[in-house]
């Protein structure tokens, strides 16, 4: 299965929140800022468009809405990110 071009971007969003999650990490946890329209995005990658797990990077090893569905948090081998709006 090819990702839509809303996949492809909302990969894209995901694979640059772990890139930059190292850089603002404290004790295993990482808040990440993303600009409303890139958060869902993401959000609808991860949640509305059935996304299979092997077209997400390898890095993530879960991921769900918390927050009363404000918030994703992404669970890593290294750290839980959480990818908030700006």
């Amino acid at each position: 299965m090819d990702p839509s071009l809303h996949q492809q971007q909302g990969i894209n969003h995901l694979k640059k929140v772990l890139e930059y999650a190292p850089f603002v990490e404290q004790d295993g946890e990482a808040t990440v800022h993303l600009t409303p329209e890139d958060w869902h995005v993401l959000a609808d990658t991860l949640f509305a468009l059935h996304t299979p797990a092997e077209m997400l990077p390898e890095e993530v090893q879960s991921y769900r809405l918390t927050d009363d569905h404000r918030r994703i948090e992404l669970t890593t081998g290294d750290m839980r990110i959480m990818v908030e709006i700006m």
